[in-house]
């Protein structure tokens, strides 16, 4: 595994920050948006010169998103040990998901197709799949390459999709995950969906105002069981599903019709019953349709909802790089057996009463479900079981 966010540009300093209740959102001062300083924002606390210095990358036109994903693939090669020949292998497939892609460079891209037809630095850079394709031509990898754009579910596509690959035999080893970064554009964007907090965001809080964003990059090696023996084995992919309900383009049904759907899908993958999930890692962005929408499917799929928190409390929703992130966390809690609280909460969501977890504990996780979903009712949720 490998992670950058807003509490920390390793997996340890990440489980230091969950371990200590330390959140990354602040009112960031020194980002280039009017907003600057108004909404908190949860930053990764590297500029773009020191990320380009610890990669050797120097890259014209390169996007802060991918140096994010550029850091975070390589501290999960370092971690899995891959070689050169790993990663060049036709059996080797990377597969990323992203929602801002190059568009953290959106003005720079306006001013080289405005310009004199000369100086073309950032045009290649505003594709979706530049980010993913950056990474396979700087390692030279010759495997599937893919890129998914389902909103704040991507990353979660992408770990699924990698599975998936595996499991029909297109590839024996898919290096997945995610990344986004913070930019003008998002902030501009999502301020004008007015959900946007000017507080720090409380998930599943009554009191809840909003989202805060964040940014930050994850990358999980997924090989197949006969090749991983021998290996350091952190979890079990044990259940996925995706489902799509369509049901408004930024809003989920309010019984929660997508999510009940890809919940239910992934345990029946897993062959699990509902009882057996220890503990969720929530979408819980923070916002008034999400969290109570999510509730409200937790309820009529497991009656008796297990432990429950979610860790944007702590990084900020980083978008398509989420489900990633949390991919991390949720193996952190199986590696680790102890969850990590929702910071911040006071008041249950009167409808649905539901309390997430107040303190860390420790406790026995043999069975973690990390939910995302994203724009448009693209709901994802994986299950990470222990070995």
């Amino acid at each position: 595994m490998g992670i950058i966010s807003a509490i920390g540009h390793s997996v340890s300093e990440n489980h230091n920050s969950l371990i200590n209740n330390l959140s990354g959102i602040s009112l960031s001062d020194n980002f280039p948006s009017k907003y600057s300083g108004i909404l908190p924002l949860a930053k990764v606390s590297l500029t773009n010169e020191d990320l380009k210095e610890k990669l050797n990358i120097t890259d014209a036109g390169i996007t802060r998103t991918s140096l994010l994903a550029h850091y975070a693939f390589k501290k999960a090669l370092n971690d899995a040990n891959l070689s050169h020949q790993d990663l060049v292998s036709p059996k080797t497939a990377l597969v990323g998901g992203t929602t801002v892609g190059g568009m953290s460079l959106t003005d720079e891209l306006y001013r080289d197709s405005k310009g004199n037809g000369t100086d073309k630095t950032f045009l290649s850079s505003y594709d979706f799949a530049s980010v993913f394709l950056s990474i396979q031509h700087h390692y030279k990898m010759m495997g599937i390459v893919n890129t998914i754009n389902t909103a704040c579910s991507s990353s979660a596509n992408a770990i699924m999709y990698g599975c998936r690959l595996i499991k029909n035999g297109f590839a024996n080893k898919v290096i997945v995950g995610g990344a986004d970064s913070l930019s003008k554009f998002t902030i501009n964007g999502f301020n004008a969906l007015r959900i946007l907090s000017n507080e720090n965001c409380i998930p599943f809080d009554k009191n809840r105002k909003g989202l805060n964003l964040g940014e930050g990059a994850a990358f999980l090696v997924l090989e197949k069981e006969e090749d991983a023996l021998n290996k350091k084995v952190y979890a079990e992919i044990s259940g996925y599903y995706n489902s799509n309900d369509s049901f408004h383009p930024s809003s989920l049904s309010e019984q929660g019709d997508g999510p009940f759907l890809c919940m239910e899908g992934a345990l029946k993958l897993a062959k699990l019953n509902p009882n057996q999930i220890d503990f969720i890692n929530a979408h819980g962005t923070g916002t008034e349709n999400n969290d109570e929408s999510e509730s409200r499917a937790m309820i009529n799929l497991f009656k008796n909802v297990p432990d429950f928190a979610s860790t944007k409390s702590y990084t900020g929703h980083t978008l398509g790089a989420a489900s990633a992130l949390e991919a991390v966390y949720s193996i952190l809690n199986i590696k680790y057996q102890e969850v990590y609280k929702n910071i911040g909460f006071e008041n249950a969501i009167e409808v649905t009463g539901l309390i997430p977890i107040l303190s860390n504990k420790k406790t026995s996780i043999n069975h973690v479900m990390s939910n995302s979903f994203g724009f448009g009712g693209n709901c994802t949720s994986l299950i990470f079981s222990k070995l």
